[in-house]
């Protein structure tokens, strides 16, 4: 994401101009955008047209819109943004008042403006426009018959091919068709691998599966590229990385994530850091669960007593349409920030970023123990929903 230009007041109200540059980049945006807002983008309007003779016809303009944003679809394997809203300014082609939907795309400048910058959107914005949080780990999640090839960006897992290949079983003394099939699926995974993964920007390529399939497909997948000269992967070797997980579908990715091997490789990474807090609080909650606590009711109680160390906490939440419900988590965050604790805010759309939505989108990694606050009944999630 390119920051063009920012105009905000003392009262942090005003607008900034971006460029999202990487698919990625819609998914900050969708995060950036909420209902009452005004987005100014390039847009293409279908407009009617009356000749001198009286004949209509119509003909597709692109034009400048200012839209008063009502909805927001975002479409997470596309990385496609639609933004549906009432125009709020003048325009020769488009009356005042009349609905358009923008689709805001890579490369395209928009400008966003708001009532009211928080510190939880001004913090994305920053984030977004750090060359350094690129999309720098890729992995390839396996079993017998099924793999699932995945970016694995700052932000979120995104699956970019599932291979589906039906193995049959091994058969005394004729084996043959069973291995024809395993070929046939190690090839369509290689050829997954060469068309998603850029080994420009990749800086890991995880390989887990259950058993030895990851062994016999990287020994496949090298011994072939041997065989065909293939530099791509001969020349990338070193990045794949062998890890353990129970199965080929991608929740089995949040296991590869969590191993030892894995996290010293990827200890400069968000993904990685997310996975370890997570990973963290679940141990916490096993073995002293008087410091590890989740539901909105609860984190504040502990907030209030300043023995959050580590708060961790879903994007989702913020993306919440009642104002005062979302005010109430950006200052939870503000909060724990200023009493000198961790804030780690999670993609929902991570594998780790599910779990967490899983304990109601919100948890806390306590200093020291708050007993009286475990004692009681946790209705946040109720509350929540």
């Amino acid at each position: 994401m390119r920051l063009v230009r920012k105009d905000l007041e003392k009262d942090n109200a005003g607008q900034v101009t971006l460029i999202p540059e990487e698919p990625e980049d819609m998914w900050h945006t969708y995060n950036l955008l909420q209902v009452g807002d005004s987005l100014r983008a390039s847009t293409i309007r279908k407009v009617q047209t009356e000749s001198a003779t009286g004949s209509v016809g119509s003909n597709r303009i692109r034009t400048t819109l200012t839209l008063c944003v009502e909805a927001i679809d975002f479409d997470s394997q596309a990385c496609q943004l639609r933004v549906k809203g009432t125009n709020i300014q003048e325009n020769e082609y488009v009356k005042m008042g009349a609905y358009h939907t923008i689709e805001l795309e890579p490369n395209r400048q928009f400008t966003l403006a708001k009532k009211q910058w928080d510190s939880v959107v001004l913090e994305r914005i920053e984030q977004a426009c750090d060359p350094a949080w690129s999309a720098d780990v890729a992995a390839v999640v396996m079993q017998e018959g099924l793999a699932h090839v995945c970016l694995v960006t700052p932000s979120m897992t995104l699956t970019r091919a599932k291979v589906e290949v039906n193995i049959p079983r091994k058969r005394k003394g004729n084996c043959s068709q069973h291995d024809r099939a395993l070929e046939r699926f190690y090839e369509q995974v290689v050829q997954a691998i060469q068309r998603h993964i850029n080994f420009e920007v990749v800086k890991c390529v995880l390989v887990a599966s259950p058993g030895f399939v990851r062994e016999q497909f990287c020994d496949y997948m090298f011994q072939q590229a041997v065989k065909t000269d293939n530099k791509l992967l001969l020349e990338n070797r070193s990045k794949f990385l062998q890890v353990h997980s129970s199965s080929g579908h991608k929740y089995a990715l949040k296991e590869a994530l969590c191993d030892p091997a894995v996290t010293s490789r990827l200890s400069d990474t968000k993904a990685a850091g997310e996975v370890k807090a997570l990973d963290d609080f679940y141990k916490m909650l096993q073995h002293e669960p008087d410091r590890a606590f989740y539901g909105l009711k609860h984190v504040e109680k502990a907030n209030e007593a300043m023995a959050i160390d580590t708060l961790l906490i879903s994007d989702e939440l913020f993306r919440h349409q009642d104002v005062a419900t979302r005010a109430r988590y950006v200052k939870l965050v503000d909060s724990v920030r200023e009493n000198m604790g961790t804030v780690r805010i999670f993609s929902s759309l991570h594998v780790s970023g599910e779990q967490l939505g899983q304990l109601t989108g919100v948890a806390a990694i306590l200093r020291f123990p708050v007993a009286e606050l475990s004692d009681q009944e946790d209705e946040s999630s109720s509350e929540e929903d």
